[in-house]
């Protein structure tokens, strides 16, 4: 027999056992599952109402709401499945039941475990008996029946569970309800954590700045507005840097306004207002600033200028009046916006003026004009340019929008339009010359812009002796200009003769003229050219000679005392002249021969400007120019080779390693020099006194034939105008022409009265130094010593008679006086002409040096001629070039 059919067959629990053990398995499932479910949704809700939470507060980020997330779903997502593993899967067949039962009842369990596992025994009929196996499932099946399972489940969360979904339930309804658009905004924060999902805020700020710019080391405000949408308004909000002390700020007409300290570095400002929380980067940035500023000026029309432009380096732009600048800025930034302003108009003495709006000065006085922007260049708008000075400030603001220095500012100047200035360089004030010399010098104009041309205006004044008929007057056309001439030179060579000019006092002026329309022609500084005959030319000459002649009598003397004194100091012991008392008189005398070395030098350049103004004469005598020559050849001696010797062997007597014997024989030798030096110095003194005398002498000839020319001209004068009056018609009565022609007869006439008794005194005053007869002769016929009838009174007498319109005795009178006059001239030259011959033709014939210098002479005139040619055709040029300009 086999194995099998020896084991008794397996006996089934009873059936209301095993209905107990699924009813009780059923319920444990049915618990364990409940329990999972509302552990995953406790999960989920703990999870979105933490966020919902959460965000009232703070801003919470992705990966915080990321985690917040996996840790609610992982009640859902990894403990439900362990939890169902357990519970479910780990408790499907009996003897899991019935071990689960044995924790709660251990008897019971026990006894249940064993039937079920000796249900699942093997054991053969001998080893155990089916009937036995039966009875005892019979009895625990009773024992289960009657005591139930229901209590041996396991304890349950699910009340409290319940209960706590219940209140998360009721917490997501209210948070639904009381604050839907927060709830649904955490809702979509919470399931999507890593969507831009913006943090919803029951208090709203109108857009809060990320980062803010401000200035660098300046305390600066913050305000924050609330949203026109915002729930919620707290009463105040606060911001802090980092862990420094928060400051608060109330609110004030829906925004909060902070006063925050200085900021050298960039930090970040955290903002809490109510839920709202929000971080800006504070930037401390320096303000912007100008870095350079030009102005364009643009001038008035008139000046036909083209625009300037200038730097602003100084803050002063100066234009001319009805100018107007436009004015340029660069910044070190970008801008957004500037303006010039606010200025305000006041009245300053009366007159309009543009000045800085002061604090008692409101916006509205001035004005404001918004700048032409471009990056970093503001460009304003053209302002005026007037006789006032206005101050013109600048505001601007960068991209930051920090606004610029506020004490930056323009001043805009006024100026006239300045009128020209003429010069004429080169030359002196006053020049005398002879109408055919030429004088050379520079004409220039100047003008701070333009100058239309530059000319020459001369005109005669009249002398008491020259009538107004023959005044010259013209002018010469040197150089046309240009708007942008602002500077004209021109060399002029003048020459009277070429203009046709006589002699006479001539007032010569340089004219020019810019471009103002109201503005006549600007003169410069007049000079005079005092153009003279050569009778005159020949008086000058010998005042100069005068003077030349006195200042040399003085230098003799100088040098006499000199002299003198060091023929005092020679008789001196060699041992007494190196005394330290002795030694400064040598030293002072070395001093006063330099001196008068130094005078010496200026008399014979003198000397020989005058010997060369005698040739260009030419009506001076050649023997009182040979006398000159020797004057001047002594004195050019004694300056460069006599007094320096002398001076030589003073400063040689003072010499410290000189032995006595030495500086005896210096000052002898010196003495020895001088007695030189003073003798020809009488000599020469000698020659020149001669030479002026002689030069006196002739020039009373040209003296008396220039006032007989002046009586002749007189009376020729008057003959013009018998065709307009009758002899003897009252002076009121004539023509208004000849009451001139009467006046101007009558100044002239008591001019050359003036001029005669001059001549008649210096020819008393020559008569005492020569005592010469001639001399005597004709001064006692002046003075009417032999028939009563003196030249003055006369002259006097027929000038008198122009008041009664007494012209033709007037003309008798001037032309008998006139005949006089010459008369003595003529007496005069033969009496220079008896000396000269020394009895006719009987005398010594000419010396070679006579002849030598009359040759020189006459070379001298030749090209003294010449260069007067060349000067007056350079003058001549000049005056047709003035003609062809336009």
């Amino acid at each position: 027999m086999s194995e099998n059919s020896s084991r008794p067959p397996q006996e089934a629990l009873p059936e209301n056992l095993k209905k107990l053990l699924m009813e009780y398995r059923s319920r444990l499932w049915r618990a364990k599952i409940l329990e999972a479910i509302l552990a995953g949704f406790i999960g989920l809700a703990v999870s979105f109402l933490l966020v919902f939470l959460l965000d009232r507060f703070i801003a919470t980020s992705s990966i915080f709401r990321l985690a917040i997330l996996i840790s609610g779903t992982s009640l859902m997502a990894i403990f439900a499945p362990i939890w169902l593993r357990r519970w479910v899967w780990g408790h499907r067949k009996e003897n899991e039941l019935a071990r689960l039962i044995a924790k709660k009842h251990p008897d019971f369990g026990d006894r249940l475990l064993g039937i079920i596992e000796l249900q699942q025994q093997n054991e053969s009929r001998d080893s155990m008996s089916p009937r036995l196996r039966k009875a005892a499932m019979e009895t625990v099946a009773a024992q289960a029946e009657k005591q139930g399972l229901g209590n041996a489940l396991p304890k349950n969360w699910i009340p409290k569970a319940a209960l706590v979904t219940a209140i998360l339930v009721v917490g997501m309804l209210a948070a639904f309800l009381i604050a839907p658009q927060a709830s649904v905004n955490a809702f979509k924060r919470w399931s999507m954590p890593l969507a831009n999902t913006e943090r919803y805020t029951f208090t709203k700020l109108d857009a809060p700045p990320a980062q803010l710019v401000v200035a660098h080391g300046e305390s600066f405000d913050l305000t924050l507005r609330l949203a026109a949408d915002t729930q919620w308004q707290p009463a105040t909000a606060q911001v802090r840097f980092g862990a420094a002390p928060p400051v608060v700020a109330p609110l004030f007409e829906g925004r909060y306004t902070f006063s925050l300290p200085a900021q050298f570095a960039p930090n970040d400002l955290a903002v809490i207002v109510g839920d709202f929380r929000h971080s800006t980067r504070i930037l401390p940035t320096l303000r912007p600033t100008i870095n350079y500023a030009v102005a364009t000026i643009r001038y008035p029309e008139y000046l036909q200028q083209s625009d300037q432009t200038v730097d602003l380096k100084t803050g002063v732009v100066t234009a001319v009046n009805g100018s107007t600048v436009q004015m340029e800025l660069t910044a070190s930034r970008t801008l957004s916006s500037a303006e010039l302003g606010p200025v305000a108009r006041v009245r300053v003495d009366d007159e309009p003026n543009l000045v800085s709006a002061g604090a008692d000065q409101s916006p509205s006085d001035g004005f404001k004009a918004a700048l032409t922007t471009n990056g970093t260049l503001a460009t304003s708008a053209p302002l005026p340019v007037s006789t006032k000075t206005y101050d013109v400030p600048f505001s601007w603001i960068d991209e930051y929008k920090l606004a610029g220095d506020n004490a930056f500012r323009i001043r805009v100047e006024g100026t006239e339009d300045a009128p020209p200035v003429a010069y004429i360089q080169g030359v002196e004030k006053q020049i005398v010359l002879l109408p055919e010399e030429t004088i050379d010098f520079d004409v220039l104009a100047e003008d701070d812009f333009g100058l239309t041309e530059l000319g020459l205006e001369w005109y005669g004044e009249a002398a008491p002796n020259t009538s107004s008929n023959s005044l010259a007057k013209g002018e010469l056309k040197l150089q046309t200009g240009s708007p942008t001439s602002r500077q004209l030179t021109n060399p002029t060579p003048f020459c009277p003769k070429v203009h046709n000019i006589a002699p006479q006092k001539l007032i010569l002026r340089a004219y020019t003229k810019d471009y103002h329309p109201d503005r006549k022609r600007i003169y410069s500084e007049p000079i005079t050219l005092f153009i003279l005959t050569r009778d005159e030319h020949a008086q000058l000459l010998k005042n100069q000679f005068d003077r030349v002649v006195g200042e040399l009598e003085d230098a003799a003397r100088r040098e006499q005392n000199s002299f003198e004194e060091n023929q005092r100091l020679e008789r001196k012991s060699p041992e007494d002249l190196q005394s330290k008392e002795n030694q400064a008189k040598l030293q002072e005398q070395q001093k006063q021969e330099q001196e008068n070395t130094e005078r010496m030098k200026d008399l014979q350049e003198r000397m020989e400007k005058l010997l060369k103004d005698a040739a260009r004469n030419g009506e001076i005598d050649k023997d009182v120019m040979k006398k000159m020559a020797e004057s001047m050849k002594s004195l050019s001696e004694l300056s460069k080779e006599d007094m320096p010797k002398v001076e030589k062997k003073l400063s040689d007597s003072q010499q410290q390693n000189s032995t006595p014997e030495q500086t005896k024989k210096d000052v002898q030798d010196a003495v020895k020099e001088q007695k030189d030096v003073v003798e020809k110095m009488k000599k020469t003194l000698a020659e020149a006194r001669d030479a002026n005398k002689n030069m006196e002498a002739s020039t009373f000839v040209n003296r008396f034939k220039r006032a007989a020319s002046e009586e002749s001209s007189l009376a020729s004068d008057l003959s013009s105008t018998n065709k307009h009056y009758e002899e003897g018609l009252d002076y009121m009565e004539v023509d208004p022409s000849v009451q001139s022609i009467l006046q101007d007869v009558s100044r002239r006439q008591s001019a050359n009265l003036s001029d005669i008794r001059w001549i008649e005194e210096d020819l008393a005053n020559f008569y005492t130094r020569t005592n010469k007869e001639v001399y005597k002769q004709i001064l006692d016929e002046m003075r009417g010593i032999n028939d009563s009838t003196g030249i003055a009174n006369s002259l006097e007498g027929i000038r008198l008679l122009l008041e009664d319109n007494l012209s033709l005795q007037f003309r008798n009178g001037a032309n008998y006086w006139s005949d006089r006059l010459n008369g003595w001239a003529k007496k005069l030259e033969g009496e220079k002409d008896k000396e000269k011959g020394e009895g006719g033709g009987n005398g010594p014939p000419p010396d070679q040096g006579d002849q030598d210098f009359e040759f020189m002479l006459r070379v001298m005139k030749m090209i003294q001629k010449q260069q007067d040619i060349r000067a007056s055709t350079r003058a001549l040029e000049e005056l047709k070039r003035s003609t062809k300009l336009p």
